[in-house]
């Protein structure tokens, strides 16, 4: 996979040199010209090291230094300066740059600096850390990654955002962050934003007061009032209405609530977890999420990575679900072979550990014997091998059909039929997808009652 660089420096050939530079090593660039649009990608993406310029206009860099050491404190940073001193050089280094250069840059030693920081920072990336409550398996670096995120953001009440696809573990993780936390022996509280529809979902957060009969009445207690103390999950906040983010945001920075039909308010302390599936970025453009409620969720923002981009945690991971479904099912013993795994580690899992899941569940009730071998996993992936057998004929056109048409049957399982949240998790409008599913000749009612 090629590491990423971020250079942000305010001269705009500077950056275009970096970048051509860069590029005929193979290593993936973005490059940015203030401190905002750098923030912004590093909110949802940790590149490999950061090429940043003493002075970015009027910014100082050595203040953009600490703001990207906040969200990642073991990021490579290298400082660039056309008027390097020592006394800044210095400075730099004790707020954690790895490493100086001059302009102007020598071609030979911007590279052997990258490749040099980035392998002194790869074995010692993460600090020793330690969580009391582990239950995300993986021992890839990105999960390490996710797990050190957890640590940190366990000892604040500060707000997390997490992004993540479909069975990713976003609400694992979640949990985890709360079951770390000093808040641990307190309620925690899942909320799933697109669970309700929008005359039901305002009681059903913030509950409500009914007046039965003159004075007395009934009161509906809201899951923000039930996490009082302890953390709610906000779960597909993305969601949500624009009139309920307006009345989300007022409970995060108030921290009070009023009830549905209620008079007064009630003081709530609860720490807010919210998670997407969507790009937010892009809702906020079209309009569809408030940017106010964006910065307020997002203090700590967490990434998930998708499974295949940790396929070294797949034979971790379908040992303990092959397991848990002998255990839960009262079947006999079953290994999977080498090849039944490199068949495993092979597949695109566009349902992510979720999706593994349920094959490895699958596999385990109806192979018969005591080994799950790679021709039992290519029959359970079935729609798959379609798709492998037309891209190695050269057939690119049904390849690329038969591939999307998996994908949204996939998409359509995870999302058990509901066509509405699986046009969301695919990113394409309600219409567009029916459009898909006629062309692509797929019954939702046939895959349902399949």
């Amino acid at each position: 996979m090629q590491k990423l660089i971020y250079i942000l420096d305010d001269e705009k050939e500077i950056r275009k040199t970096l970048r051509a530079i860069l590029e005929d090593e193979d290593y993936s660039v973005e490059d940015f010209a203030n401190s905002k649009s750098l923030m912004k990608s590093l909110s949802k993406d940790r590149p490999s090291l950061v090429l940043l310029d003493v002075w970015v206009g009027k910014e100082d860099g050595l203040s953009i230094l600490d703001e990207c050491k906040k969200l990642y404190p073991n990021l490579p940073i290298v400082m660039i300066s056309g008027h390097g001193t020592i006394e800044l050089a210095v400075n730099a280094t004790k707020k954690g740059a790895v490493d100086f250069l001059e302009k102007p840059l020598s071609i030979e030693k911007v590279i052997q600096t990258i490749e040099s920081s980035i392998e002194k920072t790869k074995e010692g990336e993460f600090p020793s850390f330690r969580l009391d409550v582990d239950e995300i398996l993986g021992e890839s670096s990105s999960i390490r990654r996710v797990k050190f995120a957890i640590s940190q953001a366990a000892e604040t009440n500060a707000r997390v955002f997490i992004y993540g696809e479909n069975g990713t573990g976003k609400e694992l993780t979640a949990r985890a962050i709360h079951l770390n936390s000093k808040r641990k022996q307190e309620p925690y509280i899942v909320f799933n934003c697109a669970s309700l529809p929008e005359e039901g979902l305002e009681s059903e957060l913030f509950g409500s007061e009914t007046i039965i009969q003159g004075s007395t009445s009934e009161v509906k207690i809201g899951k923000w009032e039930q996490a009082h103390n302890g953390t709610l999950f906000l779960d597909e906040v993305c969601d949500l209405s624009l009139a309920q983010q307006s009345k989300v945001l007022k409970a995060i920075l108030e921290q009070k609530i009023e009830r549905v039909g209620g008079k007064d308010y009630i003081l709530v302390d609860v720490r807010i977890i919210a998670a997407t599936n969507s790009n937010v970025e892009d809702a906020i453009r079209e309009g569809k999420f408030r940017e106010d409620l964006y910065y307020a969720l997002n203090v700590i923002p967490l990434e998930l990575p998708p499974l295949r981009e940790r396929s070294q945690d797949i034979p971790l991971l379908a040992e303990y679900y092959l397991k848990k479904s002998i255990a839960e099912n009262n079947l006999s013993h079953k290994i999977i072979d080498r090849e039944g795994l490199d068949t495993l580690i092979s597949h695109f899992w566009p349902g992510n550990v979720r999706e593994l899941a349920n094959i490895i569940e699958r596999l385990s009730i109806l192979v018969p014997g005591d080994t799950i071998r790679a021709k039992d996993v290519k029959e359970a992936l079935h729609g798959f091998k379609k798709a492998n057998e037309m891209v190695a004929r050269g057939d690119l056109k049904h390849a690329k059909e038969e591939f999307e048409r998996q994908y949204i049957i996939k998409t359509l399982q995870i999302c058990e039929g509901n066509v509405t949240r699986t046009s969301k998790a695919l990113g394409i409008e309600r219409t567009h997808l029916y459009r898909k599913l006629r062309a692509l000749n797929i019954s939702v009612d046939q895959l349902i009652e399949g």
